[in-house]
Protein backbone atom coordinates (compact mmCIF):
# COMPACT_ATOMS: atom_id res chain seq x y z
CA UNK A 1 0.00 0.00 0.00
CA UNK A 2 1.51 3.26 -0.90
CA UNK A 3 1.30 6.66 1.13
CA UNK A 4 0.20 10.15 -1.07
CA UNK A 5 3.11 12.27 -0.05
CA UNK A 6 1.88 15.19 2.07
CA UNK A 7 4.67 18.13 2.92
CA UNK A 8 4.61 19.47 6.67
CA UNK A 9 6.18 22.03 8.43
CA UNK A 10 8.44 21.28 11.77
CA UNK A 11 8.56 22.69 15.33
CA UNK A 12 12.03 24.24 14.44
CA UNK A 13 10.53 25.57 10.53
CA UNK A 14 12.17 23.31 8.49
CA UNK A 15 9.79 21.27 6.02
CA UNK A 16 9.77 17.87 6.09
CA UNK A 17 8.35 15.74 3.43
CA UNK A 18 5.85 12.14 4.60
CA UNK A 19 6.08 10.01 1.30
CA UNK A 20 6.23 5.98 0.66
CA UNK A 21 9.68 4.96 0.06
CA UNK A 22 10.98 4.71 -3.16
CA UNK A 23 14.06 2.45 -4.20
CA UNK A 24 16.41 5.05 -3.81
CA UNK A 25 16.12 4.81 -0.28
CA UNK A 26 17.12 1.61 0.18
CA UNK A 27 20.97 2.07 1.55
CA UNK A 28 20.29 5.47 3.32
CA UNK A 29 16.98 3.51 5.04
CA UNK A 30 19.73 0.69 5.83
CA UNK A 31 21.96 3.04 7.62
CA UNK A 32 19.19 4.56 9.45
CA UNK A 33 18.19 1.37 11.18
CA UNK A 34 21.74 1.32 12.21
CA UNK A 35 21.98 4.69 13.59
CA UNK A 36 18.58 4.91 15.57
CA UNK A 37 19.53 1.46 17.03
CA UNK A 38 22.81 2.93 18.26
CA UNK A 39 21.19 6.26 19.43
CA UNK A 40 18.71 4.10 22.35
CA UNK A 41 18.05 1.38 23.98
CA UNK A 42 14.84 1.85 23.36
CA UNK A 43 15.12 0.45 19.66
CA UNK A 44 14.19 -3.86 19.54
CA UNK A 45 17.81 -4.34 17.84
CA UNK A 46 21.13 -3.57 17.81
CA UNK A 47 22.78 -1.98 15.18
CA UNK A 48 25.20 -4.98 14.35
CA UNK A 49 21.43 -6.70 14.06
CA UNK A 50 20.53 -4.67 11.39
CA UNK A 51 22.33 -7.31 8.39
CA UNK A 52 20.07 -6.87 5.56
CA UNK A 53 21.19 -5.55 2.26
CA UNK A 54 20.32 -2.56 0.02
CA UNK A 55 19.29 -4.80 -2.49
CA UNK A 56 16.89 -6.69 -0.07
CA UNK A 57 15.74 -3.50 1.83
CA UNK A 58 14.53 -2.30 -2.14
CA UNK A 59 12.68 -5.50 -2.44
CA UNK A 60 11.41 -5.35 0.92
CA UNK A 61 9.79 -1.20 -0.28
CA UNK A 62 8.48 -3.22 -3.30
CA UNK A 63 6.60 -5.74 -1.45
CA UNK A 64 5.23 -3.18 0.67
CA UNK A 65 3.68 -1.35 -2.23
CA UNK A 66 2.12 -4.35 -3.53
CA UNK A 67 0.58 -5.45 -0.16
CA UNK A 68 -3.01 -4.25 0.73
CA UNK A 69 -2.09 -5.22 4.26
CA UNK A 70 1.39 -3.07 4.67
CA UNK A 71 2.09 0.56 4.44
CA UNK A 72 5.35 2.36 5.07
CA UNK A 73 6.24 5.72 5.73
CA UNK A 74 9.07 7.81 5.28
CA UNK A 75 9.95 11.16 7.00
CA UNK A 76 12.77 13.10 4.71
CA UNK A 77 13.99 16.55 5.84
CA UNK A 78 16.51 18.12 3.81
CA UNK A 79 17.02 15.06 1.55
CA UNK A 80 17.85 13.08 4.67
CA UNK A 81 15.68 10.13 6.35
CA UNK A 82 15.24 11.44 9.19
CA UNK A 83 12.19 8.72 10.61
CA UNK A 84 10.04 5.87 9.75
CA UNK A 85 6.82 4.27 10.24
CA UNK A 86 4.77 1.13 9.33
CA UNK A 87 1.07 0.17 9.65
CA UNK A 88 0.52 -4.09 9.36
CA UNK A 89 -3.19 -4.56 9.21
CA UNK A 90 -4.43 -8.35 9.80
CA UNK A 91 -5.32 -9.87 6.73
CA UNK A 92 -6.81 -13.30 7.96
CA UNK A 93 -10.66 -13.39 9.27
CA UNK A 94 -9.79 -13.21 12.83
CA UNK A 95 -7.57 -10.74 12.62
CA UNK A 96 -8.63 -8.66 9.63
CA UNK A 97 -9.95 -6.01 12.90
CA UNK A 98 -6.09 -5.17 14.56
CA UNK A 99 -3.71 -3.35 13.19
CA UNK A 100 -0.15 -2.65 14.63
CA UNK A 101 2.17 0.49 14.16
CA UNK A 102 5.75 1.16 14.57
CA UNK A 103 8.34 4.00 14.38
CA UNK A 104 11.45 5.33 14.94
CA UNK A 105 13.39 8.65 14.35
CA UNK A 106 16.63 9.42 14.31
CA UNK A 107 17.83 11.45 17.73
CA UNK A 108 18.52 14.51 15.45
CA UNK A 109 14.75 14.83 14.71
CA UNK A 110 13.37 14.23 18.27
CA UNK A 111 10.84 16.62 19.31
CA UNK A 112 9.99 18.72 16.09
CA UNK A 113 6.21 17.21 15.36
CA UNK A 114 7.55 14.17 12.84
CA UNK A 115 6.16 11.52 15.27
CA UNK A 116 2.53 13.01 15.81
CA UNK A 117 2.64 14.04 12.26
CA UNK A 118 3.21 10.00 11.21
CA UNK A 119 1.19 9.12 13.80
CA UNK A 120 -1.50 11.36 12.92
CA UNK A 121 -1.44 9.62 9.35
CA UNK A 122 -1.43 5.99 9.97
CA UNK A 123 -4.73 6.39 12.52
CA UNK A 124 -6.17 8.35 9.81
CA UNK A 125 -5.37 5.53 7.30
CA UNK A 126 -6.49 3.08 9.89
CA UNK A 127 -9.85 4.58 10.57
CA UNK A 128 -10.58 4.89 6.47
CA UNK A 129 -10.42 0.89 6.27
CA UNK A 130 -13.99 -0.79 7.19
CA UNK A 131 -12.78 -3.55 9.20
CA UNK A 132 -10.24 -2.17 11.40
CA UNK A 133 -11.04 -1.48 15.26
CA UNK A 134 -7.64 -1.22 17.17
CA UNK A 135 -4.33 -0.53 16.39
CA UNK A 136 -1.83 -2.15 18.38
CA UNK A 137 2.15 -1.23 19.92
CA UNK A 138 4.52 -1.76 21.60
CA UNK A 139 7.23 0.19 23.97
CA UNK A 140 10.25 -0.67 26.15
CA UNK A 141 9.84 0.07 29.90
CA UNK A 142 11.58 3.64 30.45
CA UNK A 143 11.20 5.04 27.49
CA UNK A 144 8.78 7.91 28.89
CA UNK A 145 9.31 9.94 25.42
CA UNK A 146 7.38 7.55 23.28
CA UNK A 147 4.99 6.62 25.66
CA UNK A 148 3.99 10.65 26.21
CA UNK A 149 3.48 10.59 22.39
CA UNK A 150 1.53 7.35 22.32
CA UNK A 151 -0.61 8.50 24.80
CA UNK A 152 -0.98 11.67 23.32
CA UNK A 153 -2.52 10.08 20.17
CA UNK A 154 -4.97 8.11 22.42
CA UNK A 155 -3.39 4.47 23.17
CA UNK A 156 -3.35 3.12 26.25
CA UNK A 157 -1.50 0.28 28.00
CA UNK A 158 -3.39 -2.88 28.18
CA UNK A 159 -0.56 -5.34 28.91
CA UNK A 160 2.50 -5.55 30.23
CA UNK A 161 5.37 -8.42 29.36
CA UNK A 162 7.49 -8.79 32.85
CA UNK A 163 11.38 -9.06 31.77
CA UNK A 164 10.51 -9.08 27.92
CA UNK A 165 13.47 -7.00 27.15
CA UNK A 166 17.49 -8.40 28.43
CA UNK A 167 19.51 -5.94 27.27
CA UNK A 168 23.67 -6.15 26.56
CA UNK A 169 24.31 -5.51 30.36
CA UNK A 170 21.77 -8.12 31.17
CA UNK A 171 18.95 -5.95 33.15
CA UNK A 172 15.53 -6.70 32.13
CA UNK A 173 13.19 -4.28 31.28
CA UNK A 174 9.56 -5.13 30.85
CA UNK A 175 7.43 -4.30 27.48
CA UNK A 176 4.03 -2.66 27.57
CA UNK A 177 1.34 -3.36 24.91
CA UNK A 178 -0.75 -0.02 24.21
CA UNK A 179 -3.74 0.02 22.19
CA UNK A 180 -6.01 2.48 20.35
CA UNK A 181 -9.52 2.06 19.94
CA UNK A 182 -10.87 3.31 16.79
Amino acid sequence: MLFNEKTITLKDGRTAVLRAPRPEDAAPMVQYLKDTAAETEFIMRYPEEVTMTAEQEAAFFERLAASPFDMMIVCEVEGRVAGNCQINFGNKMKTRHRASVAIGLTKEFWNLGIGTAMFGEMIAVARAREDTRHIDLEFIEGNSRARALYEKMGFRVIAVKPDAIMLRDGSLRNEYLMRLVL
